[in-house]
């Protein structure tokens, strides 16, 4: 199974923290949903003998897209790929846009039909970009939505949406420990199914960045943000959620599978400005400049960059991905993949974190414990093949 990712390189307003390819000019949003179009007809050979399993709207901001413009990608992928019967379809979706400006008598009655429009075109998963229920937060992070948008999203989309998942960000300058409780006692509360949750990072040229660097903002804490960690595990694995990898916490029957895909190192196809394609041997990616990006299409000319990963990169990344997921890294599949060489290094890399119980064997898969999750990046990195000879 495979799955397709389209990247929608728009967003009303530009977050502070956010390094993201997207620009908050739509101007050229219908040229670039035929680009996405005629990119998906122009690769539809290298998924022939592909089932697609999922199809992914992300971004930027994928909820800026009219119904007629996602109904046509849709339909594309349904005209020239192999889907599976019910396929998982998520779209992301910032609050702003699925809370309607209109009268007040009108609100309800415009909330329910973009819910139910986009059931009608087979999105069948949202992925909401809440972020946080305080408006200082939100504020700070330079969100279009506020507090009470945000509230008020996810109350409509339970009514129509079982499958959905929300995005929360911790440790954030001054964000107590206490608040961010709160935070995820507040999703809670909606009943929703999953809640992916990452720490705040702090990336070059970002706005976030040069507020830090100016002292306008404070820095980001890394122990603080270890210490959010810690209170959401605690939390969310209490009321029957799986931290099935260290940024997501679902209920069973609930783990996205675009993103799973991901990580058992399955193919994926990424169409738009920037986005990344794997295909088990090579990883490609688009440019990331929206004009160039349609002009190459036009021509019928694919603006990427092909990487063919060698056996030490195959092997790195699958430790990475590995250790950031419940199930861990097979050291079966290292031996037989890989061979003994990569198996006595990893053991031997391993056996320090093994002491420090930050990482376990179980059923011969290495695994995170709790308190090694937070660090897993780090530890991967230690275990990272640099040079073999």
């Amino acid at each position: 199974m495979s799955g397709i990712y389209i990247h929608i390189p728009f967003c009303t307003q530009a977050c502070h923290y956010c390094d993201f390819h997207f620009s908050t000019s739509l101007g050229k949003k219908e040229a670039m949903v035929l680009a996405l179009q005629k990119e998906l007809l122009l690769r539809k050979d290298e998924f022939a003998d592909e089932l697609v399993e999922t199809i992914y709207f992300g971004g930027g901001t994928p909820s800026v897209l009219k119904i007629d413009e996602l109904q046509l990608l849709i339909d594309t992928i349904y005209a020239n790929y192999r889907v599976i019967e019910n396929p998982e379809i998520t779209l992301e979706a910032n609050p702003d846009d699925l809370i309607q400006d209109a009268a007040l008598s009108a609100v309800e009655r415009q909330r329910a039909v973009i819910f139910k429009d986009y059931k009608k075109i087979g999105i069948n998963r949202l992925s909401i970009g809440i972020q946080s229920f305080f408006e200082q937060d939100l504020k700070l992070m330079n969100r279009a939505h506020n507090a009470k948008e945000a509230k008020e999203c996810i109350e409509m989309a339970t009514r129509y949406f079982d499958n959905i998942s929300i995005d929360l960000i911790y440790g954030i300058p001054d964000m107590t420990n206490r608040r961010w409780v709160q935070n995820i006692k507040k999703a809670l509360s909606f009943g929703i199914s999953h809640i992916s949750s990452y720490a705040l990072t702090v990336e070059p040229k970002t706005a976030l960045a040069n507020f830090i660097k100016t002292g306008k903002v404070k820095p980001v804490d890394d122990e603080v943000a270890q210490k959010h960690f810690h209170s959401l595990y605690e939390i969310l694995t209490k009321e029957g959620y799986d931290c099935y990898e260290i940024s997501n916490f679902g209920k069973p029957g609930y783990y996205s599978k675009n993103n799973t895909a991901y990580w058992l190192g399955k193919k994926y196809m990424g169409i738009g400005p920037s986005a990344h394609s794997y295909d088990g041997e090579c990883r490609s990616w688009n440019i990331n400049n929206n004009p160039k990006y349609i002009k190459a299409i036009g021509n019928s000319e694919l603006p990427r960059e092909i990487e063919i990963l060698s056996e030490t990169d195959r092997y790195n990344e699958y430790v990475m991905t590995g250790l950031r997921t419940s199930w861990g890294v097979s050291l079966s599949r290292i031996k037989n993949d890989f061979g003994n060489n990569y198996l006595d290094y990893l053991n031997k890399q391993a056996a320090k974190y093994l002491e420090q119980q930050l990482l376990h064997i179980d059923r011969e898969h290495l695994i995170t414990t709790k308190d090694g999750k937070f660090l897993a990046d780090g530890i991967a990195s230690d275990l990272f093949m640099i040079n073999l000879g």
